[in-house]
């Protein structure tokens, strides 16, 4: 198991996934890692036109989520953090960034762009690595994204209104959840598939072992 070296290092440590995703949220505890949840308050209202490539856009934003629950939970006087995960995933087709739909009609938009077509998903992850001072706290990032590729079949428009009348397009990237009903919309897929459910579960097992065993157990990243 890619992850199992690491598990004892963090058995003692306060892990917590930014993120109110029960998708990833399953991923990571079928992973065997133990963590709590605290949802990130950070708005994902940053500028798509500042960044030049899609996944830095989602890192970008995966790297703020972490960062809002890392510092506020000291501030509410609660258990300061070892580690914060963060994640945004996104799709994108023709340089158009998809999130989450804002209504059914912007699904119907979503879903018509994707028909017949292959598109992108990216997700973006950020560690960050906390650590206690005497004058506050400080932080260690490591962020990494995973792209994959998936091609939609020819959707009529009775096959699309009938999946965006089930519910389940609204709260995901690019109006579909691979994972639920919308698996039947995908004629391949080139990559990591938990990727596009919302977490690459594989890349970030390799990350945290280079972290925490390649690495020594000094934890290697950017500070911030």
């Amino acid at each position: 198991m890619v992850l199992k070296p690491v598990i004892s290092k963090l058995s003692a440590k306060l892990v917590v996934l930014a993120s109110a995703s029960p998708r990833r949220k399953e991923i990571l505890q079928n992973a065997g890692l133990r963590f709590e949840v605290v949802p990130s308050w950070f708005k994902e209202t940053l500028d798509k036109t500042l960044f030049k490539a899609p996944h830095q856009y989602a890192v970008e934003t995966a790297k703020q989520k972490a960062l809002e629950v890392a510092r506020r939970l000291p501030c509410n006087h609660l258990k300061t953090p070892d580690i914060v995960i963060g994640a945004d995933t996104i799709v994108t087709i023709n340089g158009m960034i998809l999130e989450k739909p804002q209504d059914k009609k912007d699904a119907y938009r979503m879903l018509s762009s994707l028909s017949g077509k292959e598109h992108s998903v990216f997700t973006g992850v950020a560690i960050v690595l906390c650590h206690k001072k005497t004058n506050g706290e400080d932080f260690q990032i490591v962020d990494f994204y995973e792209e994959t590729k998936v091609k939609f079949a020819d959707l009529s428009e009775e096959m699309m209104l009938e999946y965006i009348n089930s519910g389940e397009p609204m709260d995901k990237a690019g109006g579909y959840g691979i994972q639920g009903l919308g698996g039947m919309l995908v004629e391949y897929v080139h990559g990591d598939f938990f990727n596009v459910v919302g977490f690459p579960l594989n890349h970030f097992c390799k990350q945290m072992n280079q972290i925490y065993n390649q690495q020594g157990d000094a934890p290697q990243g950017r500070l911030v």
